[in-house]
């Protein structure tokens, strides 16, 4: 018998592999503990969560739900109790799970921000978790900044997260230098972003509101080609809170 070997198109040998993606490869964040549950979840699919916040990582939409899905934007965030990641590109599931002493976070490696910023308040309690670099990201800022709804100008970026930790009316200090794109999720607790005319407290002009779950748009604006500014702005602890800072570094 004559075996006969046909030449196969790449596209025949997908077919006949069909989807290889893996999903729900998920590992634990850099900042995880015995008090916050921290975990990023690579191509979710079909994924339960059973009490969580889901911050989407992605310029994708991600999908949550079985029977009545529902849509969770780029870079926004839900809280799921029971709820089901349908599909997505990545996402950070994040639970504080033992709120009593979670105080104490600056005896399990937070770094408090003055160590880093000389002129830091020393009065200020806002402590900063281990940063995990998650990996690489491609987007148009003029989309990331809701300037632009069509990409034209896509780049790469490294995706950064950590979080935050302030008790109850703490004053985050107001600043508008950053030479990344950010933007934040509450995790636990209440606080607000808000934006400053000027460096003083007293020219407050806008106010968002943070409840647990919730992510605010960017506050920045893209002035040229890795250029953005930032109105002054800070954040505000109205309750004992933990939020989340998802920073977009430019490559190159």
């Amino acid at each position: 018998m004559v075996w006969k070997v046909f030449p196969c198109c790449p596209c025949a040998i997908s077919n006949i592999l069909g989807d290889i993606t893996m999903h729900n490869q998920i590992r634990d964040l850099a900042f995880a503990d015995e008090f916050i549950k921290a975990q990023l979840i690579e191509s979710p699919k079909d994924y339960l969560v059973e009490d969580a916040v889901v911050v989407n990582l992605s310029p994708e939409p991600l999908v949550t739900g079985t029977d009545h899905p529902g849509i969770v934007p780029a870079w926004k965030s839900t809280w799921l109790r029971g709820g089901t990641i349908r599909s997505g590109e990545r996402a950070a599931i994040i639970k504080v799970l033992k709120p009593t002493n979670l105080g104490g976070c600056m005896f399990r490696g937070w770094d408090w921000l003055g160590n880093r910023i000389k002129s830091f308040p020393r009065d200020t309690p806002l402590f900063i978790s281990a940063q995990d670099s998650i990996g690489l990201v491609t987007t148009d800022p003029h989309v990331f900044t809701n300037e632009r709804r069509t990409a034209e100008e896509p780049q790469e970026f490294e995706l950064k997260l950590n979080l935050w930790w302030s008790p109850g009316d703490t004053d985050c200090f107001i600043h508008n230098e950053h030479p990344f794109l950010e933007v934040h999720t509450q995790i636990h607790g209440l606080g607000r972003m808000q934006k400053f005319a000027e460096r003083d407290e007293n020219t407050l002009y806008e106010d968002v509101i943070m409840p647990t779950g919730y992510s605010h748009d960017p506050f920045c604006r893209v002035t040229g080609p890795n250029q953005w500014t930032y109105p002054w702005h800070r954040y505000y602890a109205d309750t004992d809170s933990v939020w989340l800072a998802v920073e977009l570094h430019p490559k190159g």
